[in-house]
């Protein structure tokens, strides 16, 4: 498979030869789905907890005497009618991580990327590298090349004048190639792949 290699500028840069075992697979909605749940389990950190009454560190002396006195026999000053007591029912610590075979993860990476040869949506850059960091010059490239909505994935390091332009341009994302998933792949409407960052991709899947 044949895709044309452009400039920032969207100008010609020759072509490249796609990997059918990559970009030719048939996309499946059941795989992108698991791995997709898959890395929104993983992202969801089930932090959020309270102090039990074990954790709370009162006296544990009765408060008052247990008959006479109207009130309700409280035994403790770590219940959660006091202030600075536990709070009772709270939430407490809980992974959402589920499992997903490494196989299917490989092969739900590479149906993202194959849907977006697929609907035209990948766009291959010659390289993504600006003399001046200067965000309105990148957001004219952008325009020049129709992105409105993309994630550009470059080689192990953005070059700096270029990253520093366009992490303010809206719904644009940048993605170092160690880090692409199929979220961020699936989440915009164009993928932008540096050569740099389609030789990573393609060598990992060999």
């Amino acid at each position: 498979m044949k895709l044309k290699v452009l400039t920032l500028d969207a100008g010609a840069a020759g072509e490249v030869t796609l990997s059918e075992d990559v970009f030719g697979i048939t996309p499946r909605a059941d795989i992108l789905a698991r791995v997709i749940q898959w890395q929104e389990n993983r992202r969801h950190k089930g932090q959020h907890r309270v102090l039990t009454r074990r954790e709370i560190d009162r006296t544990t002396k009765k408060i008052y005497k247990q008959k006479g006195t109207g009130q309700a026999r409280h035994g403790a000053a770590a219940v959660g009618q006091f202030r600075g007591g536990a709070k009772a029912m709270g939430p407490v610590l809980r992974s959402r991580e589920t499992d997903l075979p490494k196989k299917v993860r490989a092969l739900g990476l590479k149906m993202a990327l194959s849907s977006k040869h697929q609907d035209g949506d990948l766009i291959v850059l010659d390289g993504a590298k600006s003399a001046e960091a200067k965000t309105k010059q990148v957001a004219a490239s952008f325009g020049k090349l129709g992105l409105t909505s993309a994630v550009i994935v470059d080689g192990p390091e953005f070059d700096t004048g270029f990253q520093r332009a366009a992490r303010n341009i809206k719904h644009i994302d940048l993605l170092q190639v160690q880090g692409i998933n199929v979220l961020d792949v699936l989440r915009r409407k164009k993928l932008v792949l540096t050569k740099a960052a389609l030789s990573a991709i393609e060598e990992r899947f060999k």
